[in-house]
Order: structure tokens, then C-alpha cells, then sequence
């Protein structure tokens, strides 16, 4: 059997390169896209000058303007991300149907059953994205995704952080495993920092010493997850590339500028939120049957809580009911909230029609979310909002 040919492709600070669209002055400079450091934002992306003083994605804005005193913060603009995201992903999609989009910038593709080899097709779309769109990528190229997207990692990191990599690294049919055995094993997907650290208290540092142990010894210590381990170092991925577009979730979340202990203004948050997904659902005509929340704490640890209906759902206060059930039963009185989301998924491949023993959502509720939906298309998200929401104060995160 031929093997596969998949490529992992990666916008290279795919948020900067955008805003340098909008702005070509700042092309040269130190920056950061993301939240203000006055209300605990943190850096969404970066642009490389910036990070030769050390700033990275994830930082806390107000530590990565420490490091570099002279950066220039540009708020997120998402709407002209997904705009760019959109032109990449309409390219990705007219060369094969197998396109399987992870994130607003980064997707896998299998080109197998294309004529040319793999390398010719990477260089060539690379080139189009460039050329076309005006955007730097990387792509991974291998036989399998998990190769393809430890590739990329690693051509990414090679080709240095002055400028934007635009790398194409390549893995040949066969050298999976020569490949990856040098490599930490943080770099194999699906080993994070404890597994590390258990793997390293066994000796094992690199991906070829947990190719070397014994199938065995893994699970012994890890489980299921050890037999998992001991196939993806050996380079052994079957994984298909899924092209299924349909949405999985649809979610919206909020980082307070300060950690909340306010009960009161936590659940009108909660409101805010569910409201916010019960409209989005309803634009993109989807109903689902669970409902999930997000709490993440002072400390950074972070809980999640879900439930199932008994039907699908798209109606603001079902949402906002049963996220709030899981709310009081998850927050412990008075602990500090520095996150709060709430998430719809479990969706229906068809739409959802009430059966003869379901109850409906009142039809005044359907009325009344028209109304809302059509003011807030027009007029912008906040043009309506319900009086308790008013009262709240928060910053959100996409």
C-alpha cells in the first residue's frame, strides 16, 4: 500500500502578519497583539522582533512589556482574521476535499491522491499563500499528522526567530522513526510536562529511548496512554484526515480584569455568555444536547462541568439555566473567578424537530430571541443588553 502524503501547514504569527496588512509601519517593529496589561491581558501572538527581548505567546502583556519596555500592543481584531483565515482555507480546500482546519491558523491536509509528490505540493502552495494572500506559513510534510505537525514544529524552531520561518520541512516515507528519536519527549504529542517528568524518572529523555522500552513498562506506568506513547514514538499514526466542516462547539468565554467573588455578578456573566452562544447557534442554524461551563481559578487551574439535555437546544435561557445548575454546584462561595465560559456542543447532523412528548421553548422566548437576533445583526452585539449585564465588567477572550 502507498503511503499517505499529509501536510500540516502553519501561519507563521499568523495574528501580526495581519495586522502588518492593515498597518504596514509596523513591519520591523517589536509587537504585541492581545489584551491590555492593565486589565491582565495577555499576548494572543507576536511579532518576531518582538521576541528576540523574549516575548511569547501566553504572556501576561504587563510581563511581556518588562521585558520589552518599548513594545507596541495592538488589540485583537478578529474579524480580520477570520477574514484572512477564510481566503487560506478556500485555497486549502480547492486543492483537495480532505482538509481538516485545527484552528483559525493551522490545518492538514491529505494531497494522496494528487499526482505530484508531496514536497513539489507543499512548495507550491506555500508560494500561492505567500504570493496571493501576502501571509508567511510553514508545513510539515510527512507520511502521517503526527509526523507532518512534529515536522513543522521543529522546521519552525531551525529556521530561527528573527523573521518569520516560512519553513518546509520534509520527512520521507520510512524515517518517521529516525526522525523523532533525537527529539525531547515533550515534542511527541500527547507527552505534557508530567508525563515528562514520570518518563524522565524512568531515563527516558528522548522519543527514541521510549521507542527503545519496552511496550510493557509503559502501560505498566501509564496505562492505555503508555501504548499510545510507545506507537506515536515509533512514528505510528493511522489517524485519517477528518474534512468534516461542520462546527463541534460553539463557545464564548470572559477573563474578569479582576478575580470576581461577587455570586451575583458571576451569574449575570453567566447570562451574558449563554445569551451570546444561543445567538450564535441560531445564525449558524445548529441546536445541542450538551451544555458545558469553564471556571478557571486565581491560581490558573482551570475545572470544566457538562451536562446533557434530554433534546437539542439553541434558546438563550435553556442554556443559561442549565449553565447556571453547573455553576452553583461547581463554585465554592467566595472562591476568585479569573475566567468564566460557557459551551455548546453534541450537535445534531440534522435539524432538530420537538417530538410529540418535548416541550418546546415558549414562543414568546422564540419571538422575543428573533427580535434580539435581528437588532444585534444590525445594529452590533450591545446595542440590546439585558439590565442586569449592564452592571457587570469583564474582557473578552476568544
Amino acid at each position: 500500500m502507498p503511503s499517505r502524503k499529509i501536510l500540516h501547514l502553519d501561519l507563521d504569527a499568523f495574528f501580526c502578519a495581519v495586522e502588518e496588512q492593515i498597518d504596514s509601519s509596523l513591519r520591523g517593529l517589536p509587537f504585541a497583539v492581545g489584551g491590555r496589561p492593565d486589565q491582565r491581558g495577555v499576548v494572543a501572538s507576536c511579532s518576531y522582533p518582538a521576541r528576540r527581548f523574549g516575548v511569547r505567546s501566553a504572556m501576561p502583556m504587563s510581563q511581556a512589556l518588562r521585558l520589552c519596555p518599548h513594545l507596541l500592543i495592538r488589540p485583537s481584531n478578529f474579524k480580520a482574521y477570520r477574514a484572512a483565515s477564510e481566503q487560506v482555507m478556500q485555497r486549502l480546500n480547492n486543492l483537495t476535499p480532505y482538509v481538516e482546519q485545527i484552528s483559525i491558523d493551522e490545518a492538514f491536509l491529505d494531497v494522496t491522491l494528487l499526482p505530484d509528490s508531496a514536497d513539489r505540493i507543499a512548495y507550491r502552495l506555500q508560494k500561492q499563500i505567500n504570493d496571493e494572500l501576502g501571509l508567511p506559513c510553514s508545513l510539515g510534510v510527512a507520511a502521517n499528522k503526527l509526523v507532518a505537525k512534529v515536522a513543522n514544529n521543529i522546521g519552525k524552531d531551525r529556521a530561527g526567530k528573527d523573521s518569520p520561518p516560512n519553513a518546509v520541512t520534509i520527512i520521507p516515507p520510512g524515517e518517521e522513526s529516525a526522525f523523532l528519536a533525537p527529539l525531547p519527549t515533550r515534542e511527541l504529542w500527547g507527552v505534557g510536562p508530567k508525563t515528562a517528568e514520570e518518563l524522565a524518572r524512568m531515563g527516558i529523555q528522548t522519543i527514541g529511548d521510549i521507542a527503545r522500552t519496552p511496550e510493557g513498562r509503559l502501560v505498566q506506568r501509564f496505562g492505555k496512554q503508555g501504548e499510545d506513547i510507545s506507537r506515536r514514538a515509533r512514528g505510528l499514526d493511522d489517524r485519517p484526515v477528518e474534512s468534516e466542516s461542520e462546527t463541534k462547539s460553539v463557545s464564548k468565554e470572559t477573563t474578569f480584569a479582576r478575580d470576581l467573588t461577587d455570586g451575583e455578578q458571576l451569574r449575570r456573566t453567566l447570562r451574558s455568555l449563554s445569551d451570546s452562544v444561543g445567538r450564535r447557534l441560531r445564525q449558524d442554524g445548529l441546536s445541542g444536547t450538551t451544555v458545558k461551563i469553564k471556571l478557571r481559578w486565581a491560581d490558573f487551574t482551570t475545572l470544566t462541568r457538562q451536562t446533557t439535555l434530554s433534546r437539542p437546544t439553541n434558546h438563550d435561557n435553556e442554556i443559561y439555566e442549565t449553565a447556571l445548575e453547573l455553576f452553583n454546584k461547581s463554585w465554592p462561595k467566595g472562591r476568585p473567578v479569573r475566567l468564566l465560559g460557557v459551551g455548546v456542543s453534541g450537535f445534531d447532523e440534522e435539524t432538530f424537530q420537538p417530538g410529540l412528548w418535548d416541550t418546546p421553548a415558549p414562543l414568546q422566548d422564540n419571538r422575543l430571541e428573533s427580535v434580539l437576533d435581528q437588532l444585534r445583526n444590525r445594529f452590533g452585539e450591545h446595542i440590546v443588553q439585558r439590565g442586569s449585564a449592564m452592571l457587570g465588567e469583564s474582557t473578552d477572550d476568544e
